[in-house]
């Protein structure tokens, strides 16, 4: 009887002990911390898929959920998001242009010096006074990008691109293009992004090569520096009404629609468009190939053989990812802290950001290379020295309102004389505000 009652007790306890041990788990699985969920604004459309397949991926690893908010086609970055912070919903992530940073960082960037990833990024982690504010999402570069078989085809022999260094020897293969069938062989879009940062910008990037020298020559126009005394100027306009001459578009400068454009090129009815890395995915969606002959040739000025502005092409860190401090939560920010370190060091994140987003890293622990010819081509321009680091930082309506200034300069509705009043105008106005 003492032995049932023994056994009794101990199936008791047990009982109880296992209730016990169950509850405990199931209080420390209620008590176990919600998966984070984030927002990302994504300013670069032609990545928004492969952003969203590494969101997904990102959350069946970790269990946070990233959400990819797009960038409507056509609005300024700097816009959507302080419309959001306006609105009380400010996106945890934010991608921008480093401008956009330097107008934003004192009100609403994390600092995120600390960051294990900053280490990765060979100095390109966007730090001001002495903080860093901004992780670079992508190094990119820009210039004239070619057909290569195109141009061959054309000319019916192959031409070496590496010997078209200077505006006259550019200007030379246009006119050989066009004798031999290709009447325009220039594509220039006409999106005020396009002609107002990434063309007018050759102005600033290439004073001496670098961000300090285009700040330099900045400062000098906001003093009142007339830009037709400034060399670069110059031979930008030079290079620029040549580019107008031979334009697929030329009786219709305006009318030029981007996504035709990146097809033209494509398929060889034009060989060049000035342009940068970003336009691939572009070019892929128009029937261009990995295994085709595309790549870049500088954007010439002058015809000085050894200026690095003719022998190189700019590639820089750009589009910086800022974490917002104002109202996102603690927990949510670390989400965001964790997600960068994510895409920095997980051996997927590595990959898909270069096989899906066909981008080339800043982080230089990422063992991948690009598929792309555009990408692959600077790359080993980079490695070659054939790269120019600069990266202008203008104030974030500059490609608004000068992209405005040469659209009309591109319709011939203004002159030079006129372009020229018009950036001095804008420039000296910043130094007042």
């Amino acid at each position: 009887m003492k032995k049932n009652i023994a056994f009794l007790l101990v199936a008791a306890l047990a009982i109880t002990s296992a209730f016990a041990n169950g509850k405990s788990e199931e209080t420390a699985s209620s008590a176990k911390e919600p998966a984070a969920s984030i927002t990302f604004l994504n300013s670069k459309g032609e990545v928004q898929v492969a952003l969203e397949d590494l969101a997904k991926a990102y959350e069946k690893q970790t269990g946070n959920h990233v959400e990819i908010i797009a960038c409507g086609t056509g609005e300024v970055p700097y816009t959507k998001v302080t419309t959001m912070y306006n609105s009380g919903n400010a996106p945890t992530i934010s991608m921008l242009d480093q401008t956009d940073v330097y107008s934003l960082y004192k009100d609403y960037a994390v600092d995120l010096s600390n960051e294990k990833w900053v280490a990765q990024t060979n100095g390109s982690a966007l730090t001001i006074d002495g903080k860093v504010y901004g992780f670079p999402f992508c190094i990119e570069g820009r210039g004239i990008i070619y057909n290569g078989a195109a141009i061959d085809k054309t000319l019916k022999h192959h031409v070496d691109l590496g010997t078209i260094n200077s505006y006259s020897s550019f200007k030379s293969l246009l006119e050989q293009l066009r004798a031999a069938g290709m009447k325009n062989p220039v594509f220039l879009a006409k999106e005020d992004w396009s002609l107002g940062a990434h063309q007018l910008g050759f102005i600033y990037d290439t004073y001496d090569g670098t961000t300090a020298g285009s700040a330099k020559i900045i400062n000098q126009l906001e003093n009142g520096l007339d830009p037709l005394t400034y060399d670069r100027f110059n031979e930008f306009i030079k290079t620029f009404d040549l580019l107008s001459q031979y334009n697929y578009y030329q009786a219709d400068p305006l009318g030029a629609d981007y996504d035709e454009g990146a097809m033209l090129l494509a398929d060889g009815t034009v060989a060049f468009w000035p342009n940068g890395s970003w336009a691939w995915p572009n070019l892929a969606e128009g029937g261009a190939t990995t295994d085709q002959d595309f790549g870049f040739i500088p954007f010439f000025l002058g015809d000085d053989t050894s200026d690095f502005a003719n022998t190189g092409i700019e590639a820089a860190a750009t589009k910086v990812l800022m974490l917002d401090k104002v109202q996102a939560s603690a927990g949510q920010q670390q989400a965001a802290k964790d997600f960068l370190n994510w895409l920095v060091f997980d051996p997927t994140a590595q990959k898909l950001l270069v096989t899906d987003a066909n981008i080339i890293p800043a982080a230089k622990n990422n063992p991948n290379k690009p598929l792309d010819p555009l990408g692959q081509n600077i790359v080993t321009r980079m490695a070659e020295g054939k790269t120019y680091p600069s990266c202008f930082i203008a104030p974030s309506d500059h490609w608004s309102v000068i992209g405005a200034a040469m659209q009309k300069y591109l319709a011939g509705k203004s002159s030079k004389d006129d372009l020229a009043k018009s950036l001095s105008a804008y420039w000296v106005a910043q130094k007042t505000k």
